[in-house]
């Protein structure tokens, strides 16, 4: 084919396909910011179902109601220039879905296939005028997939409800909204990925996940910071709390987490496993479960009140990690099993001493009644104004072995009622300037017994009391 008849090709192809496309311009939308594109796009919807955004702003005054029965297959496209203003209150646009069943093949009606199945956003932005807006809203879908959404001054930027199977979230910016940036709300849902996006300065918390049922939750390389409110209540850039449900089968992974310490009760990760179980009470002798199965591996940490809080759960690992800046904790953990903490980096690098803080912050490890658990191959440095800066309490058949306590006040790892334990081949030593280094026991041992204690490398000795 000559260069000519190859360029009349490609011109009459992409001639076509803009023909094909749906524009919510040849549809009764204006665009210009100032019109109200409530009704027209409503419309368009309804009797299209795919929609290009061309273009311009789009002033919405009630939420887009998308019933996936009704407009079968569904997706709203841009190419990034268009915006769309939500000046009232709830969702831009609400994907309903009449998936009842679960992500197995199985499980499905045929309607779902036939007509519902992957509804999808793509290149557009989102901007709140009302304190009430949110940005896309979600129930009873399959495969649902935003990419290159951007959603800003809103409530919340994505709010998944009631029942979704098979949810992929990729790059996409939720940015500065005072609620969630993600927020799994008392929802029933198995399989979602949130990978490569920027979800920051949402006042209520980044990755938020609350009751319900929730499953696989994936969430890789992404940058979730400073999703706290100075003002507001405490928040957490990833909060999974299983209270009233269940939460667990979750990865995070690659990620920089961080900011803001500013805001009280700011954590990186905040995991609360105490949900509700009652066939659990025969089985066990306690309704209340200790959800988790939790694995938080090759992150960055800083610059929060808590960089990881874990209570009341059950297999969560943090391992490959690097954390600093943890104003009051690195890592806070309490009434956990099967919790492991192995081969991470806990600095206090002297270049980061950033935001005016002057050293404020104390880092350091406690574990409050944590069993069957270990702490291993890890190096802990520069946990200043704690009484220990690795601190066990209560808790029974831990491995704290091969790990390196470096340059610390108080003592360097302090075990009280602690019992049937391991402590081997760890170094712990404060090699600080004399006017500067610490006077108490390297391993300090309150009330603690039948332990195997051996081979640990101990700068100001080992002290019971």
């Amino acid at each position: 084919m000559s260069p000519i008849a190859l360029c009349l090709s490609l011109t009459l192809s992409l001639t076509v396909s803009a023909i094909a496309q749906t524009s919510v311009l040849t549809l009764g939308a204006v665009g210009d910011g100032k019109t109200d594109d409530t009704a027209a796009i409503e419309k368009a919807v309804l009797s299209h179902g795919s929609l290009l955004f061309p273009k311009g702003t789009y002033r919405l005054t009630r939420t887009i109601n998308i019933p996936l029965s009704e407009t079968g297959f569904a997706a709203l496209s841009g190419d990034g220039t268009a915006r769309i203003v939500m000046a009232g209150a709830g969702p831009a646009f609400f994907f309903k879905g009449s998936h009842e069943g679960t992500a197995a093949p199985g499980s499905f009606k045929s309607p779902v296939w036939k007509k519902e199945r992957t509804p999808m956003v793509s290149g557009i932005e989102i901007t709140g005028e009302h304190a009430e807006a949110d940005g896309i809203e979600a129930a009873g879908t399959m495969q649902l997939t935003l990419s290159r959404v951007v959603v800003r001054k809103c409530r919340h930027a994505v709010h998944l409800t009631t029942r979704n199977r098979n949810v992929l979230i990729t790059g996409c910016h939720f940015y500065e909204n005072s609620g969630i940036g993600i927020f799994l709300d008392q929802l029933n849902l198995h399989q979602i990925n949130v990978i490569g996006s920027h979800i920051s300065y949402n006042g209520g918390g980044g990755i938020v996940s609350r009751g319900g049922n929730v499953r696989n939750l994936h969430i890789g390389t992404c940058d979730i910071e400073g999703n706290h409110s100075e003002k507001g209540p405490a928040a957490a850039n990833v909060e999974l709390t299983s209270t009233g449900g269940s939460i667990g089968e979750v990865a995070i992974t690659g990620c920089t987490l961080q900011h803001t310490s500013k805001a009280p009760g700011s954590a990186n990760i905040r995991i609360n496993g105490a949900g509700t179980d009652a066939s659990l009470e025969s089985r066990i002798g306690r309704a209340e479960t200790r959800e988790g199965n939790v694995t938080i591996t090759a992150n960055v940490f800083s610059d929060v009140r808590v960089n990881i809080e874990v209570r009341h759960s059950r297999g969560v690992t943090i391992t490959g990690n690097t954390f600093w800046e943890g104003f009051e904790h690195d890592i806070l953990a309490e009434n956990c099993e099967h919790l492991m903490v192995s081969s991470n980096n806990f600095d206090r690098n002297p270049r980061y001493a950033v935001n005016g803080f002057q050293d404020a912050e104390n880092n350091g490890i406690t574990l409050t009644d944590c069993s069957d658990s270990s702490l291993t191959g890890n190096v802990i440095s520069g946990v200043w104004r704690q009484r220990a800066a690795v601190d066990v309490t209560g808790g029974s058949r831990l491995v704290i072995a091969q790990n390196q306590i470096l340059d610390s006040d108080g003592a360097g790892l302090r075990l009280e009622g602690v019992k049937h334990s391991l402590i081997a081949n760890n170094i712990i030593r404060d090699d600080r300037p004399d006017e500067k280094r610490s006077r108490e026991p390297s391993l300090l041992l309150v009330k603690s017994a039948e332990n195997q204690i051996s081979s640990n490398l101990l700068g100001n000795g080992q002290k019971e009391q």
